[in-house]
């Protein structure tokens, strides 16, 4: 890659100078054409005497203007040429870092179309092979997913690698791991120079499977960039990474609207979704019934998880966010959901459970304010509470305030949730190109 980005160069060079000596010759040393002799007239009338009353005694050339034009037209050509030559070698120069991110997990599509902005053809979810790219900063990323995107059977065409993985449960570890073999492997081929992970974390942070593969334990990830409260992020090389929303289940871009920002909406809330036995969810539907409550809102539970939406469901879902200025977010088997980042990109308020649930997430040496220690720290503007009985106090204030109080809420949401996602962005790019650019300089 680096030889093929020198002879590019050396090539650019010659024709710079090449250009430069064809101008050069233009503006300076290519004769003039001769002028022709005059042409001979019979009869000289009224303009031929006030022409050579004019001229004096210089000879009148009739090709003078296109001579002048001509060589005004090499100068454009020449400034044209060298403005391209020095447009491409800036871009050149500016672009520092080639990345490659293998998207092997739905999260991905969360990190290159939701954060990174970035589009994939074709756009059909359903295609076998999709792929995009984007410059950002210094470096130059292409993103490639979908089934046939597996290891050895496509083109690796950066140094510097970012895997998405997902590692919730053994499967997909096994799965996983496929593919952190294939990366060591280009690694020690001299095939690639630098690997990053994006992990879709164990909803308990039970990953401990990651850490021999990370270059901090003899092993050659450089960088991890894990979901939940992980209590391994240390902001060097383990980094926390938004869940975002499902994209596994087709979860759009969502850009908002006039109507969105300002139309009043039939529901203070929703809650759609599953209730689990035994769960500060089956409280929340309690409390949501006393005082007729649940007529206020839009509440469709279920007793069993269904991975995939109908169409018809999905609907449904995205309608109850559009109409509600409330999302009850209650925990799971982590307090971190897809309902968060859901509610925000339809200016829903996310009402939160502030609760740890069991597992090894937790504070880390950097922070201290998990769960959510992530959206904490970014000043979310959601509304936090540790008991679904303090739920009739909000709805009773929700009650009571004005469309434009409304209004104002969803701009500074949707406003925050748009910042969010800059900053993730940003954060990434710098944490690649600190950590790999350093090396290429030596």
């Amino acid at each position: 890659m680096r030889g093929a980005r020198r002879r590019l160069c050396s090539a650019l060079i010659v024709a710079y100078g090449l250009f430069s000596l064809y101008a050069a010759y233009t503006v300076f040393l290519r004769p003039r054409r001769p002028a022709a002799p005059r042409p001979h007239r019979d009869r000289r009338g009224p303009r031929d005497f006030t022409d050579h009353v004019a001229l004096g005694n210089e000879e009148w050339n009739p090709w003078d203007a296109d001579e002048k034009n001509e060589l005004a037209a090499s100068q454009q050509r020449y400034e044209a040429n060298l403005k391209m030559i020095k447009y491409v070698r800036s871009h050149l120069e500016q672009t520092s870092l080639r990345v490659q991110i293998w998207g092997k997990a739905a999260i991905g599509l969360y990190l290159w179309q939701h954060v990174f902005g970035g589009h994939l053809e074709p756009a059909d979810v359903t295609a076998q092979w999709r792929e995009g790219s984007q410059k950002a900063g210094k470096t130059y990323f292409s993103f490639l997913t979908g089934p046939s995107v597996v290891p050895g059977y496509f083109s690796v065409e950066a140094e510097h690698v970012v895997l998405v993985l997902n590692g919730r449960e053994p499967a997909k570890i096994a799965y996983a791991t496929q593919w952190l073999h294939y990366a060591q492997t280009l690694m020690e081929t001299r095939k690639i120079r630098h690997v990053a992970v994006v992990l879709l974390g164990n909803e308990q942070c039970n990953n401990a499977w990651i850490q021999p593969y990370l270059k901090r334990n003899g092993g050659f990830v450089n960088l991890l960039f894990v979901t939940y409260d992980y209590a391994f992020v240390n902001e060097e090389d383990i980094f926390q990474w938004p869940l975002g929303v499902a994209t596994y289940r087709s979860f759009p871009v969502v850009e908002p609207s006039w109507s969105m920002l300002h139309d009043p909406r039939s529901y203070l809330c929703n809650f759609l979704g599953t209730v689990y036995k035994n769960s500060s969810r089956e409280t929340l539907m309690e409390i949501l019934k006393q005082d007729g409550l649940d007529k206020l809102c839009w509440i469709a539970a279920r007793e069993q998880w269904q991975p995939q939406e109908t169409n018809e469901s999905f609907k449904n879902y995205q309608d109850a966010l559009l109409q509600s200025d409330l999302t009850l977010c209650p925990v799971g088997i982590n307090t971190e959901c897809y309902r968060i980042y859901e509610a925000c990109s339809y200016g829903s308020l996310p009402v939160i459970e502030d609760v740890m649930t069991p597992g090894d997430c937790g504070n880390s040496s950097m922070y201290h304010s998990a769960p959510l220690q992530l959206l904490k720290t970014m000043g979310a503007p959601f509304i936090f509470i540790k008991n679904w009985k303090e739920l009739p106090a909000v709805l009773e204030k929700e009650k009571k305030m004005s469309l434009q109080e409304k209004i104002q809420r969803r701009k500074k949401l949707l406003e925050w949730y748009r910042n969010f996602k800059a900053w993730m962005r940003q954060k990434f790019i710098n944490t690649l190109e600190n950590s790999f650019l350093p090396s290429d300089k030596g």
